[in-house]
Formats: C-alpha cells, structure tokens, sequence
C-alpha cells in the first residue's frame, strides 16, 4: 500500500526516532508498505519519519543507481541486487575523504543540492527478524545508507548546506511546507491550508 510521504516543515522528520521493539505490531507489513511508497515516488530510500513514524527503520533499493555507466562492473552488480530494510541501526564508524554528491529527498521535492558525505561506513542494524548484522559499506550505497540513517536522527541533507546555500533555499522549503510544490506522489503537508 502506498502511503503519503510527509512533507518539509513537519515536526516529525526533526525527532530522533524511538528503538523498535521485536513486538511491533505488522512490522513485515510495514516495510512492505515503505518499499510501495518509495517505488511509487521513485526513490532509492525512505525512512519510517518520512511517512509520520518517529521509529528506527528505514529501507533500501538501490537498483537505480546501477545503470550508472561511469561505475565499476562490480559496483553496477552490487547497486543493482542491493534491497534491505535496516532496523534499529546504528552507525559505528564513516571513514574516508568527504566527497560530494548530489542528493535530493522525497519529502523536500524539488530540491537538490550537493552534499559532502564520507565514502565508508560501518553500521549496526537488525533484520526483520530480529537478527544483527555488522556491515560496511561504500561508494553509492553508503551515501543512500548516510542520508536514511540521518532521517531517523531528525537531520535533513539541507541541513548540511552551507548557510548561503540554505538562505537561497529558504523559501522553496517554506513553499514545500504549504503544498507549493508538483512532487508526483501523494504527499502530507504540515502548513498546507485546507480549502
């Protein structure tokens, strides 16, 4: 089922999002319902606050980067068969030389900026069954990976601009708020004024 995605301005996307429980009710329903909604607004990634749930989920498809043509056949193979749900994660190290990269987010259409992010990661995370795992990861997915783990920690990439970048932005976001903006997905706007 594909649920509306919240818009910029809503509280709920700068709460550090709460553990999950192993008996969160329909949780495997849930992800489902996420990895709907990200396909149906094409996106590479959704985390849980981005469709009103304060909780530490997020999930990943990152088979559109893999027709990238200036990537490794290795990477195009891996970016290509990478689908998860991450589960209670938790960064544990982001190594490497920033590297920028153009990101946008499907709560803030519209809008797409460079971003400097580090290229390794390793990362905490549980499965749908409960079970951890300890992974690294680099290039691409870390970036995705980066940019979903930071929602759940109530930070947005416009956060990272520089505060030029954020004063030129500042009323495309204000706009985005009040449903001033032609995303193609069904969207939840905070500051939208009912007719």
């Amino acid at each position: 089922m594909i649920l509306p995605i919240v818009a910029y301005g809503d509280p709920v996307l700068r709460k550090k999002a709460a553990p999950i429980a192993k008996d969160f009710p329909e949780l495997d329903k849930l992800v489902a319902n996420m990895f709907d909604t990200m396909y149906g607004a094409s996106g590479v990634g959704l985390a849980a606050p981005q469709i009103g749930k304060a909780i530490r989920l997020f999930v990943v498809d990152a088979t559109p980067f893999a027709d990238d043509e200036d990537l490794s056949e290795e990477e195009q193979t891996r970016l290509k068969t990478f689908k998860k749900a991450f589960i209670n994660p938790e960064i544990l190290e982001e190594t490497g030389d920033e590297w920028a990269f153009n990101e946008g987010c499907l709560s803030i259409p519209g809008v797409n900026e460079d971003v400097f992010r580090c290229p390794n990661i390793k990362i905490k995370y549980q499965d749908l069954e409960f079970n951890e795992h300890i992974e690294e990861f680099d290039g691409l997915l870390a970036r995705v990976i980066q940019h979903e783990y930071d929602h759940i920690e109530g930070i947005l990439f416009t956060d990272k601009l520089s505060s030029l970048k954020k004063r030129i932005i500042k009323n495309k976001l204000a706009g985005i708020s009040k449903g001033k903006t032609n995303a193609d997905y069904r969207m939840r706007f905070p500051d939208k004024k009912m007719r």
